[in-house]
C-alpha cells in the first residue's frame, strides 16, 4: 500500500502559507519517523515526489522534509529540486565531522537546512553556522529555556520556527519573541468573541446553501445571482473547464456551466464560494483546509462500506471550520442554515456516522495514525486507498481554493 503522506503548513506573522511540513506514515508496516527514520524519509520522497507529486501535496510551496544523519552524509538531498524542499536536520543527529562537512557540501548546493526541535548544546555550534532555520517546540521546552536557548545563538542568525503553536495567545507570545515562522493549528482555532452577530452578508450565504440543499432549486435565479459577481463567475468557469471535467469543448457560460455541473457539484461549488467569501480576512490556508476536508469526506464516503450521502459528506468537511471564519460558537451557526439532523449533529456534537469521517480526516491531517487506522476499521474503508483519496483532496482543492 502506499504510505500515508499528510502535510502540516507552516506559516509567516502574516500567517501566510510559507511551506508544509510532510508528515509520513506506512500502514502496512507501522514504521514511523521514530522508529526507522531512514525508511520513513525514503517513503516521502517516493510517495510525495514519484507517486504523487510535490505540487499536488504542497501547491507549488517549499516542503520540509526531515533527514536522519546517515541520509545526510549519503547525500541523499541533493537529488531533490534545491528550490522546492527545506532540509529538516532530526534533533538525534550526531554532529560529527562527517555529518557537518555533508550538511556543509548540501548547503553549499543552495539547500536550506533547519534544525528540528531545537534545544541547545555547544556540539552544535558547526550545524547553528549553517542553519537557515531553527526550530523550538513549544510543547517540548518552557518558555523560559527557549528564551534561554535563543539567547546563544548568533546574531543576525537563523529564522525561527515556533513549533506546536496550538493556541493564538501561543502565537502572539511567539510573535512577541521575535519568531518569524509558525507551525501548529492555532490559526484554524476561533476567537469567540461574545456578543457578537454573524453578519448579514454572511446569513444571505447561509440562504443560498439553505435553497441549494431544499428539493425545489430555482436555476434561473441561481444564474442571476451568480452573473452579478465577477469573482463567481470567473472561478465557476475556470472550474468546469478544468481537468476534472472531460468537457467536450470549451464551456462560456454560466447557464451552460450549471446544467453541465448538475446539482450536486453545483453544491460542492457554492459551499465553496461561501466558504472563501465568509473566510476574507482569514489565512488563505483555512479554505484550502476546508477544502480538503470536504472532498476527502467526500472520497472516503464513496470506498466506505457504510451507507452514506456523499453530498452530506462534502458538506460536513467544508463547514466543519465554520466557527473559525466567523468566530462563533458552530451551534449558533448551525442554527442558521438548514441542514439535516445528522449533519448538524455531526458538526456541533462530533457525535454518529457522519462524524466518524469527519475525525477520520482531522487525525490524518493532524498525522495521529492510529486514529485514522481505528476509524477506518469502524467506517470499513479500505486502509490501501487512502492516501490516494488524501492526495486527490489536495489535488481538487490547490484548484479550486487558488486565486
Amino acid at each position: 500500500m502506499d504510505a500515508y503522506v499528510a502535510r502540516q503548513p507552516i506559516l509567516n506573522k502574516r500567517k501566510q502559507v510559507y511551506a508544509y511540513e510532510l508528515l509520513f506514515h506506512d500502514g502496512a508496516n507501522s514504521y514511523t519517523i521514530e522508529t526507522d527514520g531512514d525508511f520513513a524519509t525514503k517513503q516521502v520522497l517516493a510517495n510525495s515526489i514519484l507517486n504523487f507529486g510535490l505540487d499536488q501535496i504542497c501547491c507549488g510551496k517549499k516542503s520540509f522534509i526531515n533527514f536522519t544523519g546517515n541520509l545526510l552524509i549519503n547525500r541523499v538531498p541533493l537529488l531533490l529540486p534545491k528550490e522546492r524542499v527545506v532540509i529538516e536536520i532530526l534533533e538525534d543527529v550526531e554532529p560529527d565531522a562527517e555529518l557537518i562537512q555533508a550538511c556543509r557540501e548540501i548547503s553549499k548546493k543552495g539547500f536550506l537546512l533547519a534544525l528540528d526541535d531545537f534545544v541547545y548544546d555547544p556540539k552544535l555550534i558547526p550545524l547553528i553556522e549553517l542553519a537557515d532555520i531553527i526550530k523550538f517546540d513549544f510543547r517540548l521546552s518552557s518558555i523560559e529555556k527557549i528564551k534561554s536557548d535563543m539567547q546563544q545563538l548568533p546574531t543576525p542568525g537563523p529564522r525561527l520556527l515556533a513549533e506546536k503553536v496550538e493556541t493564538n495567545e501561543e502565537f502572539k507570545l511567539a510573535l512577541d519573541l521575535g519568531f518569524e515562522l509558525f507551525q501548529g493549528y492555532f490559526f484554524c482555532k476561533p476567537e469567540i468573541i461574545t456578543g457578537k452577530e454573524i453578519e448579514t452578508s454572511h446569513l444571505s450565504f447561509f440562504k443560498i446553501m439553505a435553497s441549494l440543499n431544499s428539493n425545489e432549486l430555482d436555476f434561473a435565479k441561481l444564474e442571476e445571482l451568480i452573473s452579478h459577481d465577477v469573482t463567481i463567475t470567473y472561478k465557476l468557469l475556470r472550474y468546469i473547464n478544468s481537468p476534472f471535467f472531460l468537457t467536450a469543448s470549451k464551456i462560456s457560460t454560466i447557464q451552460q456551466a450549471l446544467v453541465y455541473l448538475g446539482l450536486n457539484e453545483l453544491r460542492r461549488f457554492m459551499s465553496l464560494m461561501a466558504i472563501a467569501k465568509m473566510a476574507q480576512g482569514k489565512p488563505s490556508e483555512i479554505v484550502s483546509m476546508a477544502c480538503i476536508r470536504g472532498k476527502f469526506c467526500e472520497l472516503l464516503g464513496t470506498v466506505s462500506k457504510k451507507k452514506v450521502k456523499t453530498p452530506e459528506l462534502f458538506t460536513l468537511g467544508m463547514f466543519s471550520l465554520l466557527d473559525v471564519i466567523l468566530d462563533q460558537p458552530m451551534h449558533k451557526i448551525v442554527d442558521k442554515i438548514t441542514l439535516s439532523k445528522n449533519l448538524a449533529t455531526a458538526l456541533v456534537s462530533k457525535k454518529g456516522l457522519l462524524a466518524a469521517f469527519l475525525i477520520l480526516v482531522i487525525a490524518y491531517e493532524q498525522g495521529r495514525w492510529s486514529i485514522v487506522k481505528k476509524l477506518a476499521d469502524k467506517l470499513v474503508i479500505p486502509e490501501a486507498v487512502i492516501p490516494s483519496l488524501y492526495a486527490k483532496a489536495c489535488q481538487w482543492s490547490n484548484l479550486v481554493a487558488s486565486d
